[in-house]
């Protein structure tokens, strides 16, 4: 008997593997699924069934493509949107046997319509006491599930998921929680980085849950701002039908036949670069319009700037980095990579673009110009929430990855320094100036960190 709890960086989404003699299932797969088939196979298990807590919307389910590999029936629960092509539907109580452990279904809308829960039975100690619950996007560790996709619709959205939550509450307090996603998702901003609850302590202490009757919960809920990238109806669509797995396309291959110029030769100097190197190696030996993204901030930020799926070429510090990069931006269905290379010439001479810096500035320096140049902007890119919790005086608010299309509202003619609150998303942001064409762009150091050491 065995519980496993597989992370994907970068989308901070948790799935799991569940087996017992000899039969295992598996909630929530990703994509690059063959991970599953071998931790079932360190458990000498078949995987028999495959469940799913709603249609995501983030990432791109693995589940027709663990199906295609295992032969395994994929279930998913009632009420979608759209019919789910490559699964079957599961209904309130009903039940998956895997040895003695028994998973039985919660209908648990509000996140979305078609949202369920599966609570876990060990039948060797009781047949009607849960040990746990996999509850989807439905409720987190230390936050619950959006409410904000069905545009018009969130007083009633919110009223569902807090209906839905009681459900859960009522499993008992010894119940583990096992959700869809840990801290870091773009689901939700208040999760706890531990990923290990009971409902007990979800009851008590998760903020939404806690904040008092259904009408308190609505109103906590509907003033939330969320932000939706383009790329989530992408993936909505593309999880109605269900995506195979390419196993060559798993693979990030070098650049082939010369260099990053002739690359963008070939590709009519439309191609993308997209340098996913640290942001202090970026800043030091930026190539010309190309964009930055690094670790968490691509799964975070590519369905932004990238939802267009041009053809992509990525700079790395070693294959391991690109590799990651590649698989981030997979899951979430932008497969266009063409390549990588860790070969950062002097210059890229197909369209005259230099090697060059990123310049930097110290928050003496922001507190300088906020008193005495004009002709320049401080850019704030922090989410709308940070922004109102800790403004920045003197700034102009635009959330990255909102700045994909709001970037004309900037006149070139300025000076721009770009912050954030530590000065990874600002050095994105500078990026992606630049990349259009912006000449004076530099990045406010620590950003709103530094700010506060220098004001303390």
């Amino acid at each position: 008997m065995f519980l496993h709890t597989e992370k994907t960086p970068g989308l901070a989404h948790l799935s799991y593997v569940v087996g017992d003699s000899g039969h295992a299932c598996v909630i929530d797969p990703q994509l690059d699924c063959q991970r599953y088939i071998e931790i079932a196979n360190e458990h000498q298990c078949k995987i028999v069934h495959i469940l799913e807590t709603h249609r995501n919307e983030d990432f791109i389910s693995g589940a027709h493509a663990l199906a295609q590999l295992t032969g395994a029936t994929v279930w998913h629960g009632p009420h979608s949107d759209a019919h789910i092509s490559y699964a079957k539907t599961v209904y309130e109580d009903d039940c998956f046997n895997i040895g003695k452990l028994r998973l039985c279904v919660l209908e648990t809308p509000g996140h979305t319509f078609d949202s369920v829960c599966y609570s876990l039975f060990d039948t060797n100690f009781s047949e009607d006491t849960p040990v746990g619950v996999f509850t989807g996007d439905t409720l987190f560790i230390g936050d619950v599930g959006r409410t904000d996709f069905y545009p018009g619709r969130d007083e009633h959205m919110a009223g569902l998921l807090y209906r839905s939550l009681q459900k859960l509450v009522q499993l008992g307090d010894q119940v583990q929680v096992f959700p869809a996603h840990g801290a870091g998702s773009v689901c939700g901003s208040g999760m706890a980085d531990r990923e290990f609850s009971t409902i007990g302590y979800e009851r008590r202490f998760n903020p939404p849950i806690s904040a008092g009757d259904e009408q308190a919960f609505i109103a906590r809920k509907t003033a939330e701002t969320h932000y939706q990238a383009p790329y989530f109806q992408m993936m909505e669509n593309a999880n109605v039908e269900g995506v195979a797995l390419n196993l060559s396309r798993l693979q990030c291959q070098p650049l082939s036949n010369g260099n990053l110029s002739r690359w963008l030769d070939r590709t009519k100097a439309t191609g993308v670069i997209l340098d996913v190197r640290d942001l202090n190696t970026v800043k030091a030996r930026y190539i010309q319009k190309s964009l930055c993204l690094h670790g968490p901030l691509i799964s975070a930020y590519a369905g932004w700037f990238l939802a267009h799926k041009p053809s992509i070429m990525l700079v790395a510090a070693d294959y391991q980095q690109a590799l990651d990069a590649h698989r981030q931006l997979m899951r979430m269905g932008i497969d266009t990579v063409q390549g990588y290379t860790t070969d950062v010439p002097m210059q890229v001479t197909s369209d005259d673009r230099t090697i060059e810096q990123i310049d930097t500035v110290a928050a003496d320096s922001v507190r300088q110009r906020l008193a005495q140049w004009d002709h320049w902007t401080l850019l704030d890119v922090r989410k709308a929430e940070e922004v109102e919790a800790m403004p920045m005086p003197g700034s102009t608010h635009i959330y990255l990855g909102h700045l994909a299309e709001r970037y004309p509202e900037l006149p070139p003619d300025r000076h721009y320094t770009v912050m954030c609150g530590s000065g990874k998303r600002a050095t994105a942001g500078a990026s992606f100036l630049k990349a259009k064409g912006y000449k004076n762009v530099d990045v406010f150091t620590g950003s709103m960190m530094a700010w506060q050491a220098l004001n303390q």
